[in-house]
């Protein structure tokens, strides 16, 4: 497993996001890391009414949507978060890639609890029966976002163009069915875009996104104790690291300590919808 770090020096990226696939790995080309030009939720207070003071009618003010402010962009070179203007600088974005399996709704479950924002990343092929729709939809009533990571994890360098588009459109339909939202980020397979899923992408209105680190398909971090320590603890943790990590037993185990490693280090979990996307 190669992992290709471009920070400073080096791009660590990891490219083994597979969803049948754990421990498969390739090499992601540097142009993969520089060329993309495409670089995000809204909350609602709750509705207050004032106290009568008698029993005459009195004006209700209406609830105001509050706009989520866009404060963060991609570095397209190193796929890290940045603060723009006074954002605050030390934040790692989560990220849950080839939902929903097995655990994802466990892991949303968890992340909610601990009021820890992150993107699920969804694969067609998890979304075939009523009840696994269930499951991508609860997630994102959450308020989890959800990300596009193609119908089947194929590599799509080894894909014509049409089936490339067939892979992505049909999640981001799927998606919008589920959800009533297309994505607003998409995720290649093993980190590999391609000129066309660059094009694709863009005119879907989709920003894309691949990593600073993760780990939990190699073998000797596939325990609670292992993924959580290298995760908390990697090298290449910094201010606005982007966090693979994937639907899996010993991730999910993990999942809270590893929340709350990161936050005892003093790193703010970003929401995604601060992240100015290519819609913004």
């Amino acid at each position: 497993m190669k992992k290709i770090l471009a920070s400073g020096l080096t791009l660590l990226l990891l490219t083994a996001c597979g969803s049948e696939q754990t421990g498969t790995s390739q090499e992601t080309k540097k142009s993969d890391q520089t060329e993309v030009k495409d670089e995000g939720q809204k909350t609602s207070e709750s509705p207050k009414t004032e106290e009568k003071k008698s029993d005459t009618d009195e004006k209700v003010e209406p609830s105001k949507e509050v706009v989520q402010t866009k404060d963060y962009k991609i570095n397209q070179a190193n796929w890290s978060i940045e603060p723009i203007g006074n954002a605050n600088p030390k934040v790692v974005l989560l990220t849950i890639d080839d939902a929903p399996d097995q655990h994802a709704l466990q892991m949303a479950k968890d992340l909610k609890a601990l009021n820890a924002p992150a993107i699920f990343f969804v694969n067609g092929h998890f979304l075939d029966t009523p009840e696994e729709k269930e499951t991508l939809k609860k997630i994102h009533d959450m308020g989890f976002m959800i990300g596009n990571h193609t119908y089947s994890h194929s590599s799509l360098r080894d894909l014509s163009s049409e089936k490339q588009k067939e892979e992505i459109l049909s999640v981001s339909d799927l998606v919008e069915s589920i959800t009533g939202e297309k994505p607003k980020f998409f995720r290649a397979p093993f980190g590999q875009n391609t000129d066309y899923s660059r094009q694709l992408a863009a005119e879907e209105k989709m920003s894309l996104m691949n990593w600073t680190y993760g780990y939990d398909w190699e073998k000797q971090y596939q325990s609670k104790a292992a993924i959580t320590d290298i995760m908390v603890n990697s090298p290449f943790l910094n201010n606005g690291a982007n966090l693979l990590m994937h639907d899996r037993t010993w991730t999910s185990e993990a999942l809270t300590d590893i929340v709350k490693g990161l936050r005892a280090k003093g790193y703010e979990t970003l929401d995604p919808n601060r992240i100015i996307t290519i819609e913004s």
